[in-house]
């Protein structure tokens, strides 16, 4: 019987291949970079046929070193970075572009137009996204717009759309299944989260001609199988989610007022709201954490445009570490009565703020400040930030007035116990560490094997979610209130646009 669970993590950098016993034990994986594509100042692509190698190659990969074959795999799950598109031709899988990914802000004057004549809050109503390059729509119309003929062929019913788990799907079922999960149809800005399908009006609005979009299934179920071609024999394709919310799966997070956030190159914040959508009076996101029998759950979410990367930044850009693992150290001996602050705007800054002109900025440098108070204010900035979050999320949801948010955590930050701990203290909440690391792939894979009967219902998984370590709030509240205040007053004088 087959009962092994196979998980595709294709994210912003590399892929990811991770093959789980029955009892969701990660056994065997494998991970590759790809290049990243800087056309322009603003621009960002990707080769689909990296995503596409490097997905066949970790799989194998995976699949060799667990001594595994395809026939031993009950389901495939696949966990995706969101909004990056690609537009490719029905007949042969082959695209007509480079894929345009998330962080690429090149449709800005587009989104811009829209908003001035007032598309942004049908867009915001419809979706529960804000009117912003960050998503899929206007990247599609780029492509359309752009590419010779592109826009006649898509009309003409010759090429499709698709965020990265419709492409893969595509390229993995020989063409025979075009299709994408709620979660990341919800991404699109061309999704009606309350209806739940794609609307015709938005469809209209961003020139996405109706007939290119990929049909929208649960999380867990049948998507397709691959073709035998591919890894040896078929294996089914039963779970589909986008990274945030596969890693929301994964960290259990089944019932109202469950967090969790994941901290890499930047960071997402998603509280679980319930079967009732929560519209944002904060510019957070309102979207779909999952859907499962028919039933979509909803989330807010707030994204951080930098965590990780202000490390990276001290690395790279300042050399003032030549590992990120120095920091601790650093932060541990830093002088407590230097209060220096990071804002790291370095493309502008995220939610609750959404400031696409600010830049970053250092604050209270005195001349007793070093590299240890510089490489603190790099691993607080992400707590403030955060904290900005969370507060933006309970002034949206009064349903969740004295509930007492417990904070789950992964990604590469969440490694550094000082981190949590500070992020514990500026929260004024306790942070929890699993013992699982990788959950985004876990829930891809969790959502595989609910499909195929392998993986219990969601809350007997939830019961088996094991806790590494909690972090408790240990500062002062006087202490505490004065280094709010400080980032508070330094985030102020970093914005361009005023709240």
């Amino acid at each position: 019987m087959s009962t092994h669970l196979l998980a595709i993590d294709q994210g912003t950098t590399s892929t990811r291949a991770i093959l789980f016993d029955a009892g969701l034990a990660p056994v065997a994986s494998a991970q590759r970079e790809f290049r990243q594509i800087y056309p322009r100042p603003g621009w960002v692509e990707h080769d689909p046929e990296d995503l596409w190698a490097t997905t066949v190659a970790t799989v194998s990969e995976a699949l060799a070193r667990a001594g595994l074959h395809a026939a031993d795999v009950a389901g495939l799950g696949i966990a995706n970075q969101r909004e990056t598109v690609v537009v490719w031709e029905r007949a042969t899988g082959r695209a007509i572009h480079n894929a345009i990914v998330w962080q690429d802000r090149r449709t800005a004057e587009v989104c811009a137009r829209l908003e001035a004549e007032g598309a942004g809050r049908d867009v915001t109503a419809k979706t529960g996204l804000l009117l912003d390059p960050y998503f899929s729509a206007a990247k599609i119309g780029w492509l359309l717009d752009h590419v010779d003929g592109a826009r006649a062929r898509a009309e003409a019913g010759e090429l499709l759309f698709g965020t990265v788990d419709s492409y893969l799907i595509w390229r993995l079922t020989a063409g025979s299944a075009h299709a994408t999960d709620a979660t990341n149809a919800c991404r699109t800005s061309l999704y009606d989260i309350h209806a739940g399908r794609f609307d015709e009006d938005l469809c209209r609005l961003f020139g996405v001609p109706r007939g290119t979009l990929p049909q929208v299934f649960d999380c867990a179920g049948e998507f397709g199988a691959t073709s035998p071609e591919v890894f040896g024999g078929s294996i089914r394709i039963l779970g589909v989610a986008g990274d945030q919310q596969a890693a929301t799966v994964g960290q259990a997070c089944f019932e109202p007022g469950m967090a969790k956030a994941t901290y890499g190159t930047g960071a997402f914040a998603l509280l679980n709201v319930g079967e009732r959508p929560v519209a944002s009076r904060n510019r957070l996101l309102t979207t779909v954490a999952y859907q499962l029998g028919g039933v979509r759950t909803y989330a807010l979410e707030g994204a951080i445009f930098v965590a990780g990367a202000a490390v990276q930044w001290l690395r790279d850009g300042l050399g003032l570490v030549r590992e990120a693992s120095e920091t601790q150290a650093l932060a541990e001996a830093a002088d407590p009565e230097q209060d220096v602050y990071l804002v790291p705007a370095f493309v502008g800054l995220g939610a609750p703020h959404w400031d696409a002109e600010a830049r970053g900025a250092l604050f209270g440098l005195t001349r007793g400040a070093g590299r240890a108070e510089i490489a603190r204010a790099a691993l607080e900035c992400v707590g403030y930030q955060t904290r900005d979050l969370l507060e933006a999320m309970q002034a949206d949801w009064p349903e969740g007035a004295g509930v007492r948010t417990v904070l789950r955590v992964d990604g590469g930050m969440a490694a550094s116990d000082w981190t949590l701990q500070f992020l514990a203290d500026v929260l004024d909440a306790p942070v929890d560490r699993p013992t699982a690391p990788e959950t985004t792939a876990l829930g891809a894979a969790y959502l595989a094997g609910l499909a195929a009967g392998v993986c219990p219902e969601p809350m007997a998984f939830a019961a088996a979610w094991r806790l590494d370590r909690r972090f408790e709030p240990q500062m002062d509240p006087a202490r505490r209130a004065r280094k709010i205040a400080g980032w508070r007053d330094a985030v102020s004088r970093t914005k361009t646009v005023s709240d």
